[in-house]
Order: structure tokens, then sequence, then C-alpha cells
């Protein structure tokens, strides 16, 4: 049986083109998801598609990196299925259709997994690079803060934890009363000495 796995990274994200292409290669099942594939834990219907499959079916991705993150990850996954007498298929590899039953697709995947996850390790390197000179330049600021000086809520907190001997009330308390979170109350009662 053909297997189909289509994947975005975000719910934002749309699987229509990866269902398609799926379809069009005559997967009779598809397993989909919006969730970002950094951590295979996260990918629910992915670990049900390799408990799904088993001797002589095939899995058929549109692209390598909705299947793995990593050439590590991509290799160990393959493997798994090869013991299992599951084959792979990519539908657009560099151009071209990969199958991993085949010699040829075993060494193409390796070799592409591997030039995929040195561009992406590039792109990474290149981006704290650029942070570091906007750092330098003084233009690069980091995460805007979601609480400035003036807002109510954050001061309501502070103000409530600065007088908690009197009001007996706990971070958690305060936490709750205010919906300020209690790592940024802390935060901010570190930074303007409060005790």
């Amino acid at each position: 049986m053909k297997y189909g796995y289509a994947r975005v990274s975000s719910s934002a994200q749309n699987l229509e083109a990866q269902l398609k292409q799926l379809e069009e290669f005559g997967c009779e099942k598809i397993f989909k998801e919006k969730v970002s594939g950094r951590k295979k834990d996260n990918r629910e219907e992915f670990k049900k598609l390799l408990d799904t499959v088993k001797e002589g079916d095939v899995i058929v991705v549109t692209k390598l990196d909705r299947f793995a993150r990593s050439t590590k990850d991509a290799l160990s996954t393959i493997e798994y299925l090869n013991s299992k007498g599951v084959g792979l298929v990519i539908l657009n590899m560099g151009g071209d259709k990969v199958d991993t039953s085949t010699a040829i697709g075993k060494l193409m995947v390796t070799v592409l997994a591997g030039i995929a996850e040195f561009e992406a390790d590039m792109i990474r390197e290149r981006q704290l690079e650029g942070i570091e000179l906007a750092k330098q330049r003084g233009v690069y600021k980091g995460r805007p803060k979601t609480y400035s000086e003036k807002h109510k809520g954050l001061e309501h907190a502070l103000e409530l934890f600065r007088n908690r001997h009197v009001n007996k009330l706990t971070v958690n308390e305060i936490a709750e009363i205010t919906k300020i979170s209690r790592a940024t109350i802390y935060r901010e009662a570190k930074r303007l000495n409060i005790d």
C-alpha cells in the first residue's frame, strides 16, 4: 500500500500542494499534520504512520525536509523503514524522484540530506553573524519587551509583590490576580531590586 505523508511547520501554512502531489502519485491513505519537524516527538501523525506501515508498503513524501530535519534523522528513519521492508519515495529531490529501495536512491538521500543539513547550518551561522553585526551598529535590540515600565498589570503585580509581607499573597496568587507570569514578576522585581 502507498501511504502519503504531508507536513507543514505551522497552522497558518497550507497542505494543499503536497496533498495534490501525493494523490496524483496514487497514495491510498495520507497522514497529514501542521507541526514543526524539529522535534520528532511532536509529530503524532508521523508516529502513527511508522506504526501503520508493514512489509511491502511504501511511504511517499513530496520533499525530504517534510520527512526529516537532519541527515541523522533521515538516515535512521530510512534504516528503520528498510528493516521493516518499507520503501520511501521522495517526489522532488533536486528535481528528481528518489526511491530508497534502490541502491542509488539510498546514496542520493544520504548525500542530499547531508547537503541540506549543511545549508541549514550555514543559514543559521550567517543569521548569527548578521545579528552580531547589527548589535555592533546598535540597531539590533532583540525581541521587544512584552511589558513596558508603564504596563498597568505589571505595575499592579510589582506593587502586590512589594507588599506581600502585608497582603500575605504568594507569587502564584499575584500572578493569577494580575495575569502576569511568575517569571516576569521575579525578573522585574530583581531588576528593580524589590525584595
